[in-house]
């Protein structure tokens, strides 16, 4: 037994006796936390939908404790499947595949497939081999909010709602996992995390498509506002971003600033590490930060526009509105 898991025997005892009898718990993985319940028991995956005000048709994904309980969970699973799940699990991987006959529609949000995925967490993986069972685990935080990465968002967010949060200190990774579609004859990545569109052609031997089409199932994470903070938020290109702040401050507006490198002089915000993975690290936490302090506007300077930047992107893009025309310079 590690020492993590020693030190919340008592909380991971609870845990587990609240899942049993159908409860959530706030759950850390490496990603972002998640909101857990049986993903067998209806009456657990209703409560996780009213705890979070999830929208029925927005499908859960099913956390594992290894590889092996896919086959209790999928039907038909394809040789890559297999592969991808050698190669990336435990980890921030998300395999889409065909349901098996058992799973509920609420679990699916009644589509023909199932997202699975094994954390990379010690507690996570503790929980879920003593639980004996997969658990639906979307983020810990009211739908389309911005994603908790530690124990106290959680509670801020639900307070006594959910009374058990196992506290596994912050998220290693910080942004959602990668969704990759293998419900179809090729694969394709849904959703774009840590592990990049390279990194998957390399186990599978070919290209993977990105982006989702007309025929792919809905995930979660997918739709075009997603992530947000309250306060109104911008993305704005480094080369105007000083430009829209002169024009912000002066309209009277009160802004915060998450930036690159530095801040303007007396601007209020904060500054991001310069590679992506620790901005992925860093995203969420900087924005509940920025966004508890009531400012009117929420300016994001934009990374570089390169590949190992993407998943960045997509997560600021879905946070955010592109600067208005009356900003231009």
């Amino acid at each position: 037994m590690t020492d993590l898991i020693a030190i919340h025997e008592a909380e991971l005892v609870a845990a587990c006796a609240a899942l049993k009898r159908g409860e959530v718990v706030g759950l850390p993985t490496e990603t972002v936390y998640g909101l857990a319940g049986d993903a067998r028991n209806g009456e657990a995956l209703a409560r996780i939908f009213a705890t979070k005000r999830r929208p029925a048709d927005h499908p859960l994904i099913v956390h594992l404790a290894d590889a092996s309980a896919i086959d209790d969970w999928a039907r038909a699973i394809p040789p890559a499947a297999r592969r991808l799940a050698a190669a990336f699990w435990p980890g921030p991987l998300t395999l889409i595949l065909k349901r098996a006959p058992h799973v509920l529609d609420l679990v699916t949000a009644g589509q023909d497939s199932i997202g699975l995925r094994v954390p990379n967490h010690a507690l996570a993986l503790e929980l879920l081999r003593r639980f004996g069972g997969g658990l639906a685990a979307p983020s810990a935080n009211r739908f389309g909010h911005v994603s908790p990465t530690t124990a106290q968002h959680v509670r801020d967010e639900f307070g006594d709602a959910v009374p058990i949060v196992l506290d596994g200190g912050p998220c290693r990774i910080g942004i959602e996992s990668t969704i990759v579609d293998l419900s179809a004859d090729s694969a394709r990545i849904l959703r774009p995390g840590q592990i990049g569109p390279d990194a998957i052609a390399r186990v599978l031997g070919a290209p993977v498509a990105i982006g989702a089409q007309t025929s792919s199932p809905r995930v979660s994470g997918s739709l075009a506002s997603h992530y947000a903070p309250d306060t109104p938020a911008e993305r704005v290109p480094r080369e105007r971003l000083d430009s829209v702040i002169r024009s912000a401050l002066g309209g009277g507006e009160t802004i915060r600033v998450l930036a690159l490198r530095h801040l303007p002089d007396g601007v209020h915000g904060l500054v991001m590490p310069n590679e992506p993975e620790p901005y992925a690290r860093h995203l969420y936490a900087a924005l509940r930060t920025l966004d508890a302090e009531g400012a009117e506007r929420l300016l994001i300077e934009l990374p570089p526009d390169t590949p190992e930047w993407f998943a960045v992107h997509d997560r600021i893009a879905r946070a955010t509105v592109a600067p208005s025309d009356d900003d231009a310079p």
